[in-house]
């Protein structure tokens, strides 16, 4: 009889997995995190070297100091809050004539000197849009059909043209803008491909430059770090003021001193009717001399979910509290003396910041190290789970600067939010077009145009290109004594 072989058993066991990287182990376990590695053994070699270079991309020491400040600062009482001083609001009603053609000039000289930088937060998807492209490629059913990328572009192309001939530079070429570009991981390829494929929509492509913002761990309530996967971390963008530590690691704060660049115009991309570049609150803000300034909008009612500027104690640092943040008794008090809402000064993503206050703030919040915590619904190996994301946002500016300025605009003039689906109660792409309608509708006929339409005015109007106009500027050679028919498009 025949001794049975071995060589059945011995192919028929299963190796013990390889331990996790000593180095790697130990590194995690100075910060408490080892626990991302609590499904070693169940996951497949490729796996295991997924997570492990994951891992390894993680500055665990940053993370751990900012997972660290940001629990501890939520214990901490805030300080007491005031309303803005109005000697730091420039109010719409107290300027004069005379005040904005002295700005807009200041403007436009300090645009064609170089000194002017457009910096543009483009991180989010439009995803509550019902797309998946980045917000920036949205059209929101204007006539022409431009993107809000479009839009954005022509006016940088416009202002460009405005400030040449008010320098009289022989070249509208010779006057440009450079336009930084914020994006996430998840449009930042997208964004790319879709300025390429539309040629920079008449810019220089060497005048954009594209960079991307930083994603964080997602943490559980006691700070550790969640698996998305057995092998994934679960990451979330750093939030839109992720943009001073990804101007910084990215060395592009270099860049723009390089070029010679003084000031930063910053933004939000889901605004179907921001200025962009605008002259007359860059001359504004040259002639205030401050380090840090922000267009705002009055408060429609107490309830508006807006956050608004406030004075952190007497003499404090101006700052921007969030509408969930603000006790509802102060949110409805009224200023007896103005007949204003006390708190009314709304943020809308409109800011203006010297080169030297950027570079001040990226160092100042990379030390501080302290992020705004939501609570989510974290994907993770256990499904859905509650936890945090940490996030700071473009607004943590503001109380590193030693001067801050407030200029208020009119919303149907200036704000036009894109956020929610058609369909929504509010900030939808219909909403935004009927805004731009009425305020185009309003320059053609200041500018001696006529219209007809076929429905009531109120529910269509015009687009004027902001290849022809700006600000309503300029329109009397295009309008005067011609009639069209809403909607249209009026261009060249």
């Amino acid at each position: 009889m025949r001794e049975p072989s071995s060589v059945g058993t011995e192919s028929n066991s299963v190796a013990s997995p390889p331990p996790p990287p000593r180095a790697l182990l130990e590194r995690l376990k100075d910060y408490g995190q080892e626990d991302v590695l609590a499904l070693w053994d169940e996951i497949s070699h490729e796996e295991r070297d997924f997570l492990v270079k994951e891992i390894e991309s993680l500055d665990l020491s940053r993370i751990d100091r900012i997972i660290r400040c940001s629990l501890r600062s939520q214990a901490l009482p805030a300080a007491a809050i005031e309303p803005v001083p109005e000697s730091n609001v420039s109010k719409v009603e107290e300027r004069s004539q005379e005040q904005r053609e002295k700005w807009w000039k200041m403007g436009l000289k300090a645009i064609s000197d170089g000194k002017l930088a457009v910096l543009l937060l483009s991180g989010g998807q439009g995803t509550r849009l019902g797309s998946s492209d980045p917000k920036g490629c949205f059209n929101i059913g204007l006539p022409s059909g431009k993107s809000l990328f479009q839009l954005q572009a022509e006016k940088i192309l416009c202002v460009q043209r405005l400030a040449a001939q008010a320098t009289n530079e022989s070249s509208t070429s010779s006057v440009q803008i450079h336009w930084y570009i914020m994006t996430s991981p998840f449009t930042d390829e997208a964004t790319r491909k879709f300025f390429e494929s539309h040629k920079f929509f008449g810019l220089e492509a060497e005048q954009v430059t594209f960079f991307q913002q930083g994603t964080i761990p997602c943490v559980s309530k006691d700070g550790r770090i969640i698996l998305e996967t057995p092998y994934r971390v679960a990451k979330a963008p750093d939030g839109n003021g992720g943009v001073y530590s990804a101007l910084k690691s990215t060395k592009l704060l270099e860049d723009m001193a390089s070029k010679g660049i003084k000031y930063i115009d910053c933004y939000g991309v889901d605004n179907a009717l921001v200025r962009v570049a605008d002259p007359s609150f860059l001359g504004y803000f040259i002639d205030k001399g401050v380090a840090a300034a922000a267009k705002v909008v009055r408060k429609a009612y107490p309830q508006e979910k807006v956050g608004v500027f406030v004075q952190r104690g007497k003499g404090g640092p101006l700052t921007v509290v969030e509408y969930s943040e603000l006790d509802s008794s102060l949110a409805s008090a009224v200023n007896q003396a103005t007949g204003r809402l006390r708190f009314c000064w709304s943020n809308v993503c409109l800011h203006m910041f010297t080169l030297d206050f950027l570079n001040q703030v990226a160092n100042g919040l990379e030390k501080d190290s302290i992020y705004h915590l939501a609570e989510k619904k974290i994907p993770s190996v256990h499904g859905y789970t509650m936890g945090l994301k940490l996030e700071q946002f473009i607004f943590d500016a503001f109380p590193y600067a030693p001067t801050t300025a407030l200029f208020e605009v009119l919303r149907d003039e200036e704000f036009a939010p894109v956020k929610n689906a058609n369909g929504s109660n509010y900030d939808t792409p219909d909403t935004a077009k009927m805004l731009l309608f009425r305020l185009h509708t309003r320059w053609v006929v200041a500018a001696g145009g006529f219209l007809t339409h076929s429905v009531p005015l109120y529910a269509t109007g015009v687009e004027v290109s902001p290849l022809c106009s700006y600000a309503g500027e300029n329109l009397e050679p295009i309008c005067r004594g011609r009639t069209f028919h809403a909607p249209c498009e009026i261009t060249f």
